[in-house]
């Protein structure tokens, strides 16, 4: 599908660096970042911005707290098009030390957020906005947030935000192709001055027709990761968006090659991708994190007693 408002965010960096607590090299990063160059993907996300004050840097990687400075070393030199983004969540970073967008290598900034902190979210965007970034909201767990709450908080953004775009965020992998179709319809319906962007999961190996089901209904902010890394089952591959969306302004082959090169290898040393605990919580609406627990266990391989605890959990709760 060729559309020219599309905008294909790349968040190979950011999402996948939730499975090896944001530690991926500086050669890594760079070799990313060039192929995505060559691709010619509009945006990479390449970590989050997280305050030293709250996390440790014995603890993390690089990419946790995305200084300036480390950005720029990986992209020094390299002449591209690609634009910088990183995502910050509610509370977990200083806003002063978020220098403007004139004096950082960074383009856009993404806040997280759910929808009981829409306010929030609202003011942190128009502080970066202030201060010359591109801004998104991206609203998480869009799965167990549907109702009246939900209506206002669109209704807020369209008022009071100056967001570039607002994102329907699949944080369980739990939507199927319906789901999609009636969220980005409501979004569309509300938020009339802002773009819609959707960012899927791929628990039920949904995530790649869920964002094209957001392409038919007009979203055009896209996000996708390199071979689908990401946390847990992961997100909706970045060469199969680029495959499907023909446009002439994005080149699959240096993705294919950085798969090669880069990804293949990596996946002998850390797990994403579907795998059935993924998928149970997935078709079971429920966060990863048990499934995630479970495949770092002795018993990573027992679905069904995998199942039956969830199941058990949710009739107890």
């Amino acid at each position: 599908m060729y559309r020219d408002g599309i905008k294909v965010v790349d968040c190979t960096i950011r999402d996948g660096g939730l499975i090896n607590d944001h530690a991926f090299d500086q050669r890594f990063v760079r070799a990313i970042y060039q192929a995505l160059t060559l691709a010619g993907v509009d945006y990479m996300e390449i970590g989050y911005k997280n305050s030293k004050g709250l996390f440790s840097s014995k603890d993390y990687g690089l990419w946790k707290f995305c200084d300036d400075e480390v950005i720029s070393a990986a992209i020094d030199g390299i002449e591209s098009k690609t634009k910088i983004s990183v995502m910050v969540d509610i509370g977990r970073v200083n806003l002063d030390d978020i220098k403007p967008a004139d004096q950082s290598p960074v383009d856009m900034i993404r806040v997280a957020s759910y929808v009981k902190d829409i306010d929030k979210a609202i003011k942190m965007t128009n502080h970066f906005v202030d201060k010359g970034y591109e801004t998104t909201i991206n609203i998480m767990a869009i799965s167990r947030d549907q109702g009246r709450e939900l209506d206002e908080a669109l209704a807020q953004i369209e008022q009071e935000s100056r967001i570039r775009a607002l994102y329907a965020v699949d944080s369980f992998g739990s939507l199927y192709q319906e789901s999609v179709e009636t969220l980005i319809k409501k979004f569309k319906s509300i938020v009339k001055t802002k773009e819609i962007g959707f960012h899927g999961h791929n628990n039920q190996q949904l995530a790649f027709s869920n964002t094209i089901e957001s392409i038919i209904h007009n979203a055009n902010y896209l996000d996708a990761t390199i071979y689908g890394i990401g946390r847990a089952a992961g997100n909706c591959p970045l060469e199969l968006l680029i495959g499907f969306l023909k446009n002439p302004k994005f080149d699959i082959r240096p993705i294919l090659e950085v798969i090669s090169k880069e990804f293949i290898p990596l996946r002998s040393q850390i797990e994403w991708g579907y795998i059935i605990p993924y998928a149970i919580s997935g078709m079971l609406n429920d966060h990863p994190r048990a499934a995630m627990a479970l495949r770092n266990s002795e018993n990573k391989e027992n679905y069904r007693e995998f199942y039956d605890s969830l199941i058990n959990l949710e009739a107890g709760s």
